[in-house]
């Protein structure tokens, strides 16, 4: 569904027997990429921001997920596990047309989003679904925000100390987040340039 942001009358985009989730707008406003299940497990799928027929792009066995869009809104970012050796995720992209995927260069990650200039990547390693009902844990797996430089795969980890950190979003310099650091968990921003939270 649709929706003007000041609100007014919501518009059904698709229509499709399966579950349909994870809705992402493209950076340049045209496109909804999502995660459909129709054939027995979840794949990427878009469809224009008018809806019409939705149009597959993964066509893997398990589970893909869509997360988010290149900031030139050419290719889908998404979530699988289909290059693991065990039980964790890896990122890749797919073009909007359709064809063959390419893993982002980096070990394990579960969410993830671009840069404006698409140079580096905010992401959160580890998966944050098996601990995202346990308040206050703060375990090994504990979830927490790096941000990636593709051009080597180097790595700047966001500031944390005993906290569950996720969901990073890109807006300019600052990589905005959740975090219960505090307590509740409550959105928090990290400068990229000052290196601060």
């Amino acid at each position: 569904w649709i929706v003007p942001r000041a609100g007014g009358e919501a518009r059904r985009l698709t229509s499709g027997p399966g579950i349909e989730t994870d809705a992402i707008f493209s950076p340049d406003g045209q496109w909804i990429a999502f995660t459909g299940e129709y054939d027995g497990n979840p794949d990427v799928y878009i469809i224009p921001t008018t809806g019409g027929e939705p149009h597959r792009l993964t066509y893997y066995p398990g589970n893909d997920r869509a997360i988010g869009w290149t900031p030139d809104s050419k290719n889908v970012l998404f979530q699988s596990n289909r290059n693991s050796y065990s039980r964790f995720n890896r990122l890749f992209t797919v073009p909007r047309e359709g064809g063959f995927c390419k893993e982002v260069p980096l070990p394990m990650a579960d969410q993830g989003v671009y840069s404006p200039d698409g140079k580096h990547l905010a992401y959160v390693p580890l998966g944050l679904q098996t601990y995202a009902a346990w308040k206050r844990y703060r375990g090994g797996t504990a979830a927490a925000v790096w941000i990636a430089d593709l051009a080597d795969s180097s790595v700047v980890k966001v500031p944390r100390e005993k906290s569950n950190d996720s969901y990073p979003m890109w807006v300019g310099n600052r990589v905005f987040f959740l975090s219960d650091r505090n307590g509740p968990t409550t959105l928090f921003a990290y400068d990229t340039k000052t290196a601060k939270v």
